[in-house]
């Protein structure tokens, strides 16, 4: 079984909180909450503030993936908003100030997670597995939605399912970047547990049995 991470960076901003509650309905357990730095990323969108005030309207799993240039500096913020998954990005700051940063998400409980950019190979995760609880795997380059999903991500996915078999077996592995059902099946093939989709969920004439069909 699979676990549906649906993207808010797809949502109706005007009516946020609605979307959460429908989205809940349609059986989703997990939202994923993508906030980007304009420096990290070509882009900008949510922040800590807009995190706590996601937390404050919904129960559900928050999924907050940090596409922030140096994260040392914000994940106490992002813990203290409501993160239930923090995940940084391992091409963000020098390997010490990682090592760092994934200390201060643990000591506030904060499950860790540590994502890759389509050119950064598996092995960059390895110094730091242990102490991790989500993997994930960009299969777009990071910063926009709507961008076509890269396959030749699978070799990757692939060995890093290997690796959290051999050193974490309990990490999740989640990928997100142009996720349907036809590449959630395919990135299910290939080790993935969690699967983060944006405009196909969002677009979806019937979510429910999206949501189903996916997590299947």
């Amino acid at each position: 079984m699979a676990i549906i991470s649906p993207s808010i960076l797809s949502a109706d901003f005007c009516n946020l909180e609605s979307e959460f509650k429908k989205v809940k309905e349609t059986g989703a357990k997990w939202l994923h909450v993508d906030c980007m730095d304009g420096a990290f990323v070509p882009n900008m969108s949510f922040g800590y503030a807009a995190t706590k005030s996601i937390r404050n309207v919904t129960d559900m799993v928050l999924d907050v993936h940090m596409m922030i240039d140096r994260p040392i500096r914000y994940v106490d913020q992002f813990c203290e908003a409501g993160a239930d998954y923090l995940t940084i990005h391992v091409e963000a700051d020098t390997p010490e100030n990682t090592a760092k940063a994934i200390e201060k998400i643990k000591s506030h409980g904060v499950k860790v997670g540590l994502s890759v950019k389509p050119k950064t190979p598996a092995e960059a995760v390895l110094p730091y597995i242990k102490d991790l609880d989500l993997i994930l795997v960009m299969t777009v380059e990071p910063g926009f939605g709507n961008q076509k999903f890269m396959e030749d991500m699978m070799p990757k996915l692939k060995a890093l399912r290997e690796m959290i078999n051999e050193h974490k077996p309990s990490c999740h592995l989640e990928v997100d970047g142009g996720i349907n059902l036809e590449t959630g099946d395919i990135c299910k093939k290939n080790g993935a547990d969690v699967l983060v989709s944006g405009s196909s969920y969002f677009k979806a004439l019937d979510k429910i049995a999206f949501v189903k069909e996916i997590e299947s």
